[in-house]
């Protein structure tokens, strides 16, 4: 689901409600102290539950020691953070 290269995880599932569960936990486990970058620009598919995925890591980046940034987020998915007021709170790689 989620690939370490260097200091980038490469998010290779969709980012759809079916799946959103085991994305949270497999970004949740891939983090480690630093920066990490979540690039999502192999995901082809994504819905809503996208936005609660991302929250989830930042949410759990503190204990991770880990600041998170944002690569490659799906065209839907910044439309719909633009529309519920969220995207102030996803920073951008």
């Amino acid at each position: 689901m989620i690939e370490r290269d260097g200091e980038r995880l490469l998010v290779k599932a969709s980012l759809l409600m079916a799946n959103a569960r085991g994305l949270l936990d497999a970004g949740r486990a891939a983090m480690r102290p630093g920066e990490q970058i979540f690039d999502f620009s192999q995901v082809s598919e994504a819905d809503s539950s996208a936005l609660v995925v991302m929250l989830g890591w930042l949410r759990s980046a503190p204990a991770a020691q880990a600041s998170i940034r944002f690569a490659h987020i799906p065209t839907g998915v910044l439309s719909l953070a633009e529309l519920y007021g969220l995207t102030e709170l996803l920073p951008l790689a």
